[in-house]
């Protein structure tokens, strides 16, 4: 049997008894202040199957490196539970997995700009640290990162015994040189465009360059110490695998997440308002040419009593900044993946299929791709984040996504 904590609260077990399931703790559901482990599994229900929990839980660890980290912790890499016993103390939301949190802020200080470089060195060998004493965290996603805790002093230090991470660093990458400058770009872009949206700050280590960005996940409580708020991802809401975070036309029936699931989705668990703001987030994705906008790039914060509302937006990227990645869609718009095919009749088709009116999407993104020219045109400062790369970054993309913007509006009709 596996507990699941908040803070050092047991909210559900696991069970693995013929096949494995989950149940919540009756002592979790009698608080006033509860929430649910996920929207599609709510309290006072259950006990629930495999078919729901185990994608769920596949989307706290990593895409990649699963077999280097198996390895190390001589675990299976399709033991999805145990691993998440190892690591699974700080992932995504509010839940620990295995083992509470120690009481306080407990962490361990980088103690200079050479040990962080060495450290980022480092990460596609050692994901997250593994095998440091206390140390147990996980993020999703194919990119290497690692959760970080900043305190008041501003210095970057590891957390342990399953104190909260406060913000997730995000080194270079090698393959898609500028990445942090162009995340930056994008991140900042979007925040002028009046969507809500992580904070984000650049830094650098010797020769490595990062980003940092503020956990929107995590809150500081009138005594400094640093609280969860949980959140899911729509790969988790919707019941798939990481593996199905994209649409796609397969040999399997089951397909992966569409627009139309995720809309169906909020409109069950969130107010309407919540929609129109996902609406406005697969706009600007498009309008930046970020190709992978995909289900787990788009998550729900979850409230007492299991109310939701859309989280900040993270991971935006303009793909068309490098040649050797995929420019499709990672999501249909009507019937079309390219989005420099989209018409007027495109828009309208998705409108259509996700309940909303036609004309007030078509309009909206008129409106979204407007602004985004406005801003590129008007501020130029606010989006170079420095000076050297940044500059040279904002200079590549700023044509990339005014020609896509003035495409978008251009073939509305």
């Amino acid at each position: 049997m596996t507990t699941i904590y908040y803070e050092t609260w047991p909210v559900a077990r696991l069970i693995d008894r013929d096949g494995i399931s989950l149940t919540y703790d009756p002592s979790w559901e009698s608080r006033a202040s509860a929430f649910p482990i996920s929207l599609a599994m709510p309290l006072r229900a259950g006990p629930y199957g495999a078919e729901q929990i185990m994608p769920w839980l596949a989307n706290l660890l990593p895409e990649t490196h699963l077999s280097e980290i198996g390895q190390q912790l001589k675990i299976s890499p399709q033991d999805i539970v145990g691993l998440l016993m190892k690591l699974g103390r700080d992932t995504a939301g509010a839940f620990s997995i295995g083992e509470p949190r120690r009481d306080g802020n407990n962490f361990r200080v980088v103690p200079d700009e050479a040990a962080l470089e060495r450290i980022l060195k480092e990460l596609p060998e050692r994901p997250f640290l593994i095998g440091e004493q206390g140390v147990s965290m996980s993020l999703a996603g194919v990119q290497d990162k690692l959760p970080v805790y900043i305190g008041e002093d501003g210095r970057i230090a590891i957390p342990v015994d399953g104190t909260p991470s406060t913000h997730i660093l995000k080194p270079d990458i090698r393959r898609l040189a500028g990445s942090v400058q162009n995340e930056f770009f994008c991140m900042t872009l979007a925040k002028l465009c009046g969507l809500e949206t992580a904070e984000v700050t650049t830094g650098r280590a010797g020769k490595r360059d990062y980003l940092l960005v503020t956990r929107y996940d995590r809150i500081a409580d009138s005594q400094g110490t640093i609280r969860r708020i949980h959140q899911e991802d729509f790969c988790q809401l919707l019941g798939l695998f990481p593996s199905e975070k994209y649409e796609r036309a397969g040999l399997d029936q089951r397909g992966g997440a569409s627009l139309v699931q995720m809309f169906e989705a909020l409109a069950r668990y969130a107010s309407p308002a919540e929609r129109l703001r996902l609406l406005d987030a697969v706009i600007f994705n498009i309008l930046i040419c970020n190709s992978d906008s995909h289900a787990k790039n788009y998550s729900v914060l979850i409230g007492a009593a299991g109310t939701a509302r859309l989280a900040p937006l993270y991971d935006l990227m303009c793909a068309a900044a490098y040649k050797q990645v995929d420019q499709s869609l990672p999501q249909k718009i009507g019937t079309k993946r390219n989005a420099d095919e989209l018409q007027g009749d495109d828009w309208r088709r998705f409108a259509e299929a996700v309940a909303l009116s036609p004309v007030s999407v078509i309009r909206r993104v008129r409106e979204m791709a407007d602004q985004v020219v406005s801003q590129l045109d008007d501020r130029p400062d606010m989006l170079f984040g420095g000076q050297g790369a940044s500059v040279e970054m904002a200079d590549k993309l700023r044509p990339l996504i005014s020609k896509r913007c003035k495409r978008i509006d251009r073939q509305l009709g």
